[in-house]
């Protein structure tokens, strides 16, 4: 493990495994740890990244309120900062994008296609018509008048860890008893639609490359039919590969760790 500055914050990087380049990056509330069913399967054939976004994992506090372009940026720096230390600069990565980071995997695709050998979405979030109805400078200031409150009566230390002992376990669930965190998550749910949004106008004006290889993976455990007809839409609009893993609940790396590495593994290139 290692630490990078990106934007003033040291970000919590981890790399594993040799052979073409791919970057994992996870959902909203999550930490590089929830990857590590997938890497064993990756290792062998990919150079895998992981890093926690700010506020999440090991990662500093975030500085600032996320934006789509900036968590793309983000990315870009995180792979440079790898790659340029092993002499790769420069070299093309599959982007992976579980939930709300799917948004920002196919951004960094459309922003940085001269970087990208191939894109995978991991039940990642999807919005047809995004929208938002408060301002963003009020949600951003709310956010953080209610991360300094939860703060100061002391919920993160007293739920935060078992909170996460539920949605999956770990041993790094302690990190949840911190402020940090549950800051950090809590600005990437307030600015949640501003990314939709974002990502909406950047489909119309930047396409994907000619020939990237797409992957949509949608998860599927008996519940919403709706759900998966959502995905499968989002796939055809990214002209990719759409699959069903089942069954598996939206933390699919955990549940399904096969399914993904075999879906980064067949939709993505060797840089050229």
């Amino acid at each position: 493990m290692t630490f990078v500055r990106v934007g003033g914050v040291p970000h919590h990087v981890t790399v594993a495994g040799s052979g073409p380049v791919c970057v994992l990056s996870v959902g909203l509330g999550l930490g590089w740890f929830d990857w590590d069913p997938v890497v064993p399967l990756l290792a062998p054939h990919r150079t895998v990244v992981r890093f926690d976004r700010p506020g999440a994992g090991l990662s500093g506090h975030a500085r600032v309120a996320p934006t789509l372009r900036g968590e793309a940026e983000r990315i870009l720096r995180v792979l440079d900062a790898v790659l340029d230390g092993a002499g790769r600069g420069g070299e093309r990565a599959t982007v992976v994008g579980h939930s709300l980071a799917g948004f920002h995997a196919e951004a960094f695709a459309r922003l940085y296609p001269g970087r990208t050998a191939g894109l995978v979405l991991v039940d990642s979030s999807v919005e047809e018509r995004p929208w938002v109805l408060v301002p963003r400078g009020a949600r951003v200031a709310g956010t953080r008048a209610c991360g300094a409150l939860l703060r100061a009566v002391g919920l993160p230390r007293a739920v935060g860890p078992a909170l996460r002992r539920l949605t999956a376990p770990t041993p790094w669930a302690w990190l949840y008893g911190g402020s940090r965190v549950w800051r950090g998550a809590l600005m990437e749910y307030a600015t949640y639609g501003d990314a939709a949004r974002e990502l909406a106008v950047l489909r119309r004006a930047l396409p994907l490359r000619e020939g990237v290889p797409v992957t949509v993976l949608a998860a599927y455990a008996g519940g919403s039919r709706r759900w998966l007809e959502r995905q499968r839409e989002l796939a055809a609009g990214l002209a990719g590969t759409y699959r069903v893993t089942w069954p598996s609940g939206h933390l699919v790396m955990r549940e399904r760790p096969k399914d993904v590495a075999e879906a980064v593994l067949a939709g993505s290139r060797a840089p050229s």
